[in-house]
């Protein structure tokens, strides 16, 4: 039988500003990436997204991004290895306090944004947010994009590597994303989850110019912000069960 997780970005919201609805989300995911304060969320937030995970049975993440709150972590930084390192480490001691206080363990990191794309090319960037990992538990699992330098760096250290793709953006031939700033707003969300089975049964999407390319989906994301992502998610669900894909935590699949 196929098994995936799925996993979505979230505790975003900042202050007075709400941004997604996590409640609604957890009904669906298996894998919370929680933002630790740097591109988006509070302590408050913090706390109450781990309590949300922690009662609905989904597995932790940290989501450490750029320092950008401004640009929603969206927008890249000029940053030498030993800040990345260092602003990783401190998103993940930030977020490990408040899962301390829950009795729950972090399961997963999972970069943001600009950060994220910017690991996935750069062994430089890539190497410090997996020693900021390592060196604080080499047991958590990283998320990455099919066939990156992120993955490669992650599998020469040992470290346990779940391969993402998305449902709510575009993927390129290579099985990278195209990032946007904004969530696009969907209006099949049938479509989408038909496209989300092929990932997961047959490794194949179609890219963003049209081609048929190889992707394996071990984990799908489905971003909190993206406009109607508890009805994509729902939909996603469905049509993953209609079609005897079971929908389990990363553990059971890495």
């Amino acid at each position: 039988m196929y098994k995936v997780d799925l996993n979505c970005d979230m505790g975003e919201s900042f202050g007075l500003y709400t941004q997604g609805n996590d409640e609604e989300m957890m009904k669906y995911i298996t894998s919370a990436n929680i933002a630790c304060g740097f591109h988006a969320g509070d302590p408050h937030v913090m706390r109450k997204t781990i309590e949300l995970a922690k009662a609905h049975s989904v597995g932790i993440g940290v989501h450490p991004g750029f320092p950008d709150l401004l640009g929603f972590g969206r927008r890249d930084m000029n940053c030498t290895p030993q800040e990345v390192k260092d602003y990783v480490t401190y998103q993940m001691g930030a977020l490990r306090e408040f899962a301390n206080l829950y009795d729950v363990k972090i399961q997963h990191c999972k970069p943001h944004g600009a950060l994220f794309m910017k690991a996935m090319e750069d062994k430089q960037v890539a190497r410090a947010i997996l020693e900021a990992i390592h060196d604080v538990n080499p047991d958590m699992i990283v998320f990455s994009l099919n066939n990156s330098e992120f993955m490669e760096e992650a599998i020469k250290m040992g470290i346990p590597v779940a391969k993402e793709a998305y449902s709510d953006r575009e993927h390129t031939e290579n099985g990278s994303i195209v990032l946007t700033r904004t969530g696009t707003a969907i209006t099949d969300y049938n479509a989408m989850a038909d496209r989300v089975v092929r990932m997961v049964k047959e490794n194949k999407v179609i890219t963003h110019d049209g081609k048929d390319t190889r992707i394996e989906a071990e984990t799908i994301c489905i971003h909190g912000d993206t406009p109607g992502a508890p009805e994509l998610a729902k939909a996603i669900v469905h049509a993953l069960t209609e079609n005897n894909i079971e929908i389990v935590p990363i553990k059971q699949i890495i």
